[in-house]
């Protein structure tokens, strides 16, 4: 199996596991993955940029930033669509967030990587 692949079976048998335990013990998720994974959000953080550094070397051994973004429009839209179903409590979420006054202290390295993405992106398509 390449690289890929491997990630690839990771996200199916994580995803296949996440379905069936939430379709019969939903409880059973949230207190042993979810509360234990964010209730340390600095590690949360740093194995959450480790993994994604790994993923994107190997991604890029194999596509370009330009499809790496197609993807991710992709997947934007189908979290959305699931979202979608609690939009009462995500717009509430939202104007929590809207009042954190510390919200770019707390959130300043996604916000640059997002930006360096972006940046990257943009030079793919325009420039080089």
């Amino acid at each position: 199996m390449t690289p890929i692949e491997i990630i690839a079976l990771i996200v199916v048998l994580l995803t296949a596991i996440k379905i069936i335990v939430v379709l019969i013990k939903p409880k059973v998720w949230w207190i042993n993955i979810v509360k234990p994974v964010y209730k340390n959000h600095i590690l949360a953080s740093i194995v959450s940029l480790i993994l994604a550094g790994i993923v994107l070397y190997y991604l890029l051994e194999e596509i370009t930033v330009i499809q790496i973004f197609a993807v991710m429009a992709f997947i934007a839209l189908v979290a959305c669509m699931t979202i979608s179903s609690y939009s009462k409590e995500m717009l509430g979420l939202g104007e929590k967030l809207l009042k954190d006054k510390s919200i770019l202290k707390k959130a300043w390295l996604p916000l640059v990587i997002w930006i360096l993405l972006v940046l990257w992106a943009l030079y793919e398509l325009l420039i080089a």
